[in-house]
């Protein structure tokens, strides 16, 4: 199934507030970085591979696929957990609850330990990949979305435009950048998977993917998934698109959504 992307004036119009940007780049530099900053992203809408099982009652806030592995980090105090997944039929094979103080945010799979974020607690806490135990935890000044890493750096999100990069072993923030479409902030960025040297963010509350550059901080690209999950299989509680996995060693994309029945490995479809 296909679905037209939305026209990226419209995107603009849905997503993005209007900024003024300043350059202070030497004068031979002002055309390059004019030509990058007002640069129209692609456009991508999609095409269902498959479609799996997935437990209606869990609220996506992290999405991982590592190694034949599906993780989830899922919210909603009381209801917070870090799960290990089987692909095949949403059946959960392992599970981590959080205290119900916490409201469980993104996850990220570094090295041998899985990291998760949560909302307004601003601590996040450390797993063993393996066994779910918890072994260690750490703080951070911000609201908690969304993570991910390089390979060299995690990268948070915490709803607002900036990206964050952190040292993986202490946590400390060592640089960011502001994501922004043609000059203009692209805020709510939410769960993060990086894809191919690109940083991929689902846009709370919105049918959109944002394709962002690492080092400019620049939307390459816009997914649009409108229409993923049919009329048919929403019920009163089903929430937003949220959720971005990404299958290296297979090379698939797998996507859903906080309270979805379904979760559905996809091709884009680029658009014009």
């Amino acid at each position: 199934m296909i679905r037209k992307a939305l026209t990226i004036a419209f995107i603009t119009a849905l997503l993005l507030l209007t900024g003024a940007c300043a350059v202070s780049e030497p004068p031979e530099q002002i055309s390059a970085l004019a030509d990058r900053k007002t640069a129209t992203p692609k456009s991508y809408a999609y095409r269902i591979v498959k479609n799996y099982p997935h437990d209606p009652e869990a609220f996506v806030q992290g999405l991982i696929y590592h190694q034949g592995r599906l993780y989830e980090g899922t919210g909603l105090n009381g209801r917070s957990s870090l799960r290990r997944v089987e692909l095949e039929t949403g059946k959960v094979l392992q599970v981590h609850n959080l205290d119900r103080r916490y409201f469980g945010e993104g996850i990220a799979l570094w090295e041998d330990k899985i990291i998760q974020l949560t909302w307004k607690s601003q601590v996040g806490f450390v797993y063993n990949s393996q066994t779910f135990e918890k072994i260690g935890e750490f703080s951070y000044p911000t609201e908690g979305w969304g993570i991910t890493h390089d390979g060299d750096r995690l990268i948070m999100s915490d709803g607002t435009d900036v990206l964050r990069f952190w040292d993986p072993e202490t946590f400390e923030e060592i640089g960011q950048i502001k994501v922004s479409d043609r000059g203009n902030p692209v805020f709510r960025l939410n769960e993060l998977e990086y894809i191919k040297g690109e940083i991929w963010a689902n846009v709370w509350q919105t049918n959109f993917i944002a394709r962002i550059s690492p080092q400019t901080g620049q939307v390459l690209g816009w997914i649009d998934l409108t229409g993923l999950l049919a009329a048919e299989d929403r019920s009163p509680t089903t929430d937003v698109l949220n959720g971005i996995a990404y299958d290296e060693e297979g090379d698939r994309i797998f996507v859903t959504g906080k309270l979805w029945p379904k979760l559905f490995e996809i091709k884009l479809v680029p658009q014009g």
